[in-house]
């Protein structure tokens, strides 16, 4: 991999790490503006350097060792930059049962987002499927069977991997939901809980939400290395949104629709090379700036 390939993930990371974080940022805004100075300061640096080596640089590592556990733990971080055969051999093997299960969980989010969550509507049809929210269930049924019923014909353990994607999606949509019903409550009793148990929340919150980030990272490398490079950049830069322009970001009331098509694009690029299609590096990075740069143009157009 070629130092211009390595700068171009790392900086799709760090934008889709961004945009994908944006509900994150403005829930940790809202909570902070009831807290006391010291415990801000506290969250927006402590809790930084948790959120980045802690939840994505600990979360991809785990999983890769996970989905490849003859590489070790040393392994499984510098796996892309070793040129022992066997090493990219074991990780060629085991990749499409990660890759698949990555892809299902971000087309089930997408099409959570386009059935059943309220938006500003961007694109032509988006009206539509929100008015068929009672077809979400569905949809997502029929797509995990597909793709389970394909991937039955390549590997049984890709399956699994179908099926774990959308559990963890289920999972972690729970966690979600609750989180917002708790963010209200917070907002409405904002003297009710200390400080501190306001940063535990929102250090939940922050991994709940980071599971899209890291498992969209997926479809730009496997390298742990660059996706803690990447994805840290992307979690610096929330960071700095939360503090200072998190007003300004909400007037950019398209760019949650550029994260979920982007979403919606590196799970089917995940599935396809799940399946055996090769897809080079630069196409999703390269997808996520075009997607991003789109909705970008028409928020600022929708300001003006």
């Amino acid at each position: 991999m070629d130092i211009a390939s390595i700068l171009l993930i790392i900086a799709g990371l760090g934008l889709f790490e961004t945009i994908s974080s944006i509900d994150n940022a403005i829930i940790n805004a809202e909570v902070l503006s009831g807290m006391g100075k010291k415990a801000r300061q506290w969250f927006l640096w402590w809790g930084l350097l948790i959120a980045v080596f802690v939840v994505r640089g600990f979360l991809p590592w785990v999983i890769v060792w996970a989905t490849v556990p003859s590489l070790g733990p040393v392994g499984a971080f510098t796996a892309t930059f070793s040129n022992d055969p066997h090493i990219h051999q074991a990780i060629e093997a085991a990749s499409p049962i990660l890759l698949v299960g990555g892809g299902v969980f971000l087309m089930f989010l997408f099409f959570n987002w386009l059935f059943l969550e309220d938006k500003h509507y961007g694109l032509r049809g988006e009206r539509f499927f929100r008015q068929q929210g009672v077809w979400f269930f569905a949809v997502v049924s029929a797509v995990l069977s597909a793709i389970v019923w394909f991937a039955l014909q390549v590997h049984p353990l890709m399956a699994f991997g179908a099926v774990l994607g959308s559990t963890a999606f289920f999972i972690t949509h729970g966690f979600q939901q609750n989180a917002a019903r708790q963010e209200e409550a917070l907002l409405n009793n904002k003297g009710a809980l200390s400080d501190t148990s306001k940063i535990f929340f929102l250090m939940v919150i922050d991994t709940t939400f980071s599971l899209d980030g890291v498992l969209g990272a997926f479809a730009f490398t496997l390298s742990v290395p660059l996706i803690l490079l990447g994805n840290g950049l992307g979690a610096l830069v929330v960071r700095q949104i939360t503090v200072s322009n998190i007003e300004r970001i909400k007037k950019y009331i398209y760019l949650k629709n550029g994260a979920m098509y982007s979403i919606f694009i590196l799970g089917i690029i995940m599935v396809s090379e799940s399946f055996g299609a090769h897809i080079p590096n630069w196409v999703s990075p390269v997808i996520t700036f075009g997607v991003v740069l789109y909705f970008f143009i028409k928020s600022k157009k929708a300001i003006t």
